[in-house]
Order: C-alpha cells, then structure tokens, then sequence
C-alpha cells in the first residue's frame, strides 16, 4: 500500500510538472525508482522473511529503512517536485512544514546523531529481542522509521532552506562526529561476547542459521558499514549547503553601499568588550 502510494503521488507530480512544461532532471526520478527498489527488497526479500528470527536481518531492515531509503526519497526532491507540478495551496503547505521549527529542529546535523545513536542503541538492550519479535512494532518500523529518517534528510536536500555560513560550518564540522556516534552502537555488537538482548537460539530450519552470538555480530558488521557509507551523501549535502549560505552572504555584502558597511562596521565595533 505504502509503495502504491508513493508511487502514484510521484507520477502524479511527474505528470503535472509535464503538462505545465517544466522539466524534471532525470536523476531524481531515478532516486525515486532506487528509494522504492530498496524498500520493496528489505520488505519483501529474506530480510524481510527472516527479520523477526535474525539479529541481523532486523537490524538490516532498520538501517536500510533509517538511512538508504530516506536518503534516496530525500534526493529525488518531493518537495519541489510539488512546487512544480502540484496544487499551489498544497506546495504552500509543504514549503510552510519545511520552515517550520520542528522541521528546522531535525534537519539539522546537531539532532540526527543524537536521533541514530540513540535508535541504535536500543539494539543493545533486552527492547531490541521484544521489538525485534512482535508483529505490532514490525508495522510500525515499516512506516515510522522511514519517516523519521526522511524527517531528518529532506531539509538538508532543499534549496529554500537557508542557514547561516557559521552554522552551516557548525554542521559540517558536527556530521564528523555522526561518523563516530553511528559507530558506537556497532562496535559494541561486534566486540561482545554474550547475546545482549537476552535471546538464545530461535527456531529457524534452515542449514545456514547463524549461532546467536554469530548473529550479533554479523548485525555490528551490517550497522556499522551501512551507517558509516551513509553520512557521505550527508556531508556532501552539508557541504552544498554551507557553498549556498557562503554565497548568499556575500552576495548580500556585496550588495551594501559604503553607507551601510560603514555603519555595520560600527555596530560590530560597538559589540566589542
């Protein structure tokens, strides 16, 4: 239902976007394809087979759910999609919840760290067996912790989003830290040695069923290379980000006569202790 959804939405806007005689870059329909593809993958595929018996298809199934699906959905640009080919009171909208406070809250390189580490540290607590093996929690992974990993990207990806160069910097500087953070949680599964989430061997009649130990740290392995690979579209949409506040403040420095510099510089003097 979900992918039906999304797929009929994005056409929809493909289609409108056409007859109005605007033209779509190819790549973001294409991301759009490659968001859908993975989803319909770890839905449907073994990890989704097996998610609720192994460590590390559940593990698996939410990183690629946190990270690449929403990294992909974030690039093939809805929003501006919508500001083209969709209805303009629903654009208005749309433009209205990406400046909102909550909005400019999580898209942000200081909140997303904070928001992995603290998802994947769940991974490390007897939670992890319960969510990992109920039904209720498995439809809710399914569209909660796209859309929160979607909550996180889709700021960083639009051009109306505007910070300053000094924190755009603060940003760039913090998503080196993600690489670190996104790690801790990974590097504890793998270097264990005993089960953290408390649940032995389950039922699984298959020849290649790893022991449950085993299992944990194929789940550190997965973590950490999915976490890691995914911060560098972050870093370089952060850096695309800082070029744009950096030329937007010059831009507007440049446009000052000598007036209002000298009296700018005067403010700025005044600020001094």
């Amino acid at each position: 239902m979900l992918l039906v959804v999304a797929a009929v939405a994005y056409g929809a806007g493909l289609v409108a976007a056409h007859r109005r005689g605007a033209r779509w870059p190819w790549w973001r329909t294409l991301a759009f394809v490659a968001a859908l593809t993975l989803f319909a993958v770890v839905q449907f595929g073994i990890v989704g087979q097996y998610d609720r018996q192994l460590r590390w298809a559940f593990v698996l199934r939410i990183a690629v759910l946190f990270f690449a699906v929403p990294t992909f959905a974030a690039l093939s640009g809805p929003f501006a999609l919508l500001r083209t080919g969709g209805p303009t009171r629903l654009a208005g909208t749309a433009d209205a919840v990406l400046r909102s406070r909550p909005a400019r809250f999580l898209g942000n390189a200081i909140v997303s760290p904070l928001v992995a580490l603290a998802l994947f540290c769940v991974m490390l607590t007897p939670l992890a067996a319960v969510l990992r093996q109920s039904v209720v929690s498995s439809v809710g992974i399914t569209v909660l912790v796209p859309v929160l990993g979607f909550g996180l990207l889709a700021p960083l990806s639009e051009v109306g989003v505007l910070r300053s160069s000094a924190f755009a910097t603060a940003e760039f500087l913090l998503a080196f830290v993600e690489l670190v953070l996104d790690a801790v949680p990974a590097v504890v599964m793998r270097v264990s040695d005993h089960v953290l989430d408390g649940v032995g061997r389950v039922p699984l009649h298959v020849p290649w069923a790893p022991s449950p130990l085993l299992d944990q740290h194929l789940a550190g392995d997965l973590l950490w290379f999915i976490a890691e690979v995914a911060d560098v579209p972050v870093l370089i949409a952060l850096f695309i980000r800082w070029q744009r506040s950096d030329r937007r403040e010059a831009r507007e420095v440049d446009e000052l006569t000598d007036e209002q510099m000298d009296a700018l510089t005067r403010e700025h003097l005044q600020r001094r202790p």
